[in-house]
């Protein structure tokens, strides 16, 4: 199985980031990890050995990244303004420097974003703010009101990247049709804690007639062997 690993220094957030990619072709993945988890982090699950198949057959590309949670949204000493601008940088980051260089690697237009828990609120918030860019947005067990983490405070950067707050006072026709384009999927276990998350998220996308798939599954359903099969079933967007 194909795997690169890559490190530089990012002008966006002045520091070495590290990614993984795996593959040589087919749709992109960029994949965000939980809750300050590390670019190895689906590696050292199992994700990407049971994808095994896909990746040596040139249908999907991963590109997993490191996160910088802790210098943002639990960043708990720092003010909600301030760690909702680094949030911001991290996102420069991606735009702008792992977007090109997986363009670079790989001509297939098509680009997904997903994660898990936590990294299903960087995929969300990512694909709803870049809809020019990603096709197919899947979250798994996600939060998706980034207030949740900062208390309730709400600001100009916060909102900027908190979907159930910008999604109802977007009106840009362009944009709508963008987002409309995309295809969401979101998973929640009926006894998941975030399960009101998905269940609001879904309800802001269709008040702005934003079609978008809720899948609920029995249970908790908030772990790596949920998450694995649910990706494995949604991921090519049939599911």
């Amino acid at each position: 199985m194909h795997r690169e690993f890559h490190r530089w220094w990012s002008p966006a957030l002045r520091r070495d980031m590290d990614l993984l990619i795996f593959g040589h072709g087919g749709a992109r993945v960029i994949v965000f990890p939980t809750s300050q988890g590390r670019f190895y982090e689906w590696e050292d699950r199992g994700i990407m050995r049971s994808f095994e198949r896909h990746i040596n057959n040139g249908w999907l590309q991963f590109y997993c990244l490191d996160s910088i949670d802790a210098e943002s949204w639990y960043a708990k000493w720092a003010h909600p303004g301030g760690r909702a601008y680094r949030h911001h940088e991290y996102f420069m980051y991606i735009y702008n420097e792992v977007l090109p260089l997986s363009n670079q690697k790989n001509g297939n237009p098509f680009l997904m974003t997903t994660g898990a828990s936590f990294g299903a609120f960087h995929a969300m918030s990512f694909g709803l703010k870049f809809p020019h860019k990603v096709d197919r947005i899947i979250g798994l067990s996600g939060l998706y009101d980034i207030r949740w983490m900062t208390g309730g405070y709400s600001d100009d950067w916060v909102y900027a990247y908190n979907p159930v707050e910008f999604i109802p006072n977007e009106h840009d026709h362009n944009r709508l049709q963008q987002i409309r384009n995309t295809d969401i999927i979101m998973t929640t276990g009926k006894t998941d804690r975030l399960h009101w998350s998905s269940q609001e998220m879904t309800k802001v996308l269709w008040n702005k007639g934003i079609g978008n798939a809720i899948r609920e599954w029995d249970g908790w359903a908030h772990d790596w062997p949920y998450w694995e099969q649910q990706l494995h079933m949604y991921i090519d967007g049939e599911g």
